[in-house]
């Protein structure tokens, strides 16, 4: 079977984000044969066109670093019933200039984790619409909208409750099997 280089993106800048707990986790969880590097945009200037004809080195480091993954998850937060700004901005400066998109046929994945009952299902589902504009495959199910309850997961990625421990193996599990249907009949340069 085929091992696959996977990038994730955590939503929030946050250094105790409880997002960033719960990538440490999937990590942990995910398949031996997924290779998981975190991808930053800690360091993006905000996007604008202007930048265009001169494009920075750290957004062509961040481009590059979703080009060489052959799928990305994003693990997100959920800001004011929508995505975060910097995640935002961070997806622009991944598909500009126009016609160098690097989500073109990536196979994707979105999770996330919030106190709230509902976790981050509606910060999703403004992201889904922004995914498909770039043409990257999501995995539609298994949705995960993760409640974050204290202790849930500890500063090492430890699920500390075995039924959602469970639950993210399977979701690593799943999304293993999308990335793997899709780099079958997609190609993979954008």
């Amino acid at each position: 079977m085929t091992t696959y280089n996977v990038g994730y993106i955590i939503g929030s800048l946050a250094k105790g984000s409880i997002n960033r707990k719960l990538a440490k986790a999937l990590v942990k969880l995910a398949p031996d044969k997924l290779n998981m590097s975190e991808i930053s945009f800690a360091d993006l200037p905000l996007y604008s066109y202007d930048y265009d004809a001169d494009y920075p080195a750290v957004a062509q480091d961040f481009k590059a670093a979703i080009k060489r993954s052959d799928a990305i998850l994003i693990v997100t937060p959920e800001y004011n019933r929508s995505v975060p700004g910097g995640l935002k901005n961070a997806l622009d400066w991944a598909s500009r200039p126009y016609g160098t998109n690097v989500f073109k046929n990536k196979p994707t994945a979105v999770i996330g984790a919030s106190p709230g009952a509902i976790g981050t299902a509606v910060g999703q589902q403004t992201l889904r619409p922004i995914l498909g504009f770039l043409q990257a495959p999501q995995m539609n199910a298994v949705e995960a909208y993760i409640q974050f309850k204290p202790d849930l997961i500890d500063d090492d990625g430890n699920v500390s409750v075995p039924g959602t421990e469970q639950f993210l193996r399977d979701y690593m599990e799943a999304f293993h099997q999308h990335m793997a249907r899709v780099l079958t009949v997609l190609p993979r340069d954008a």
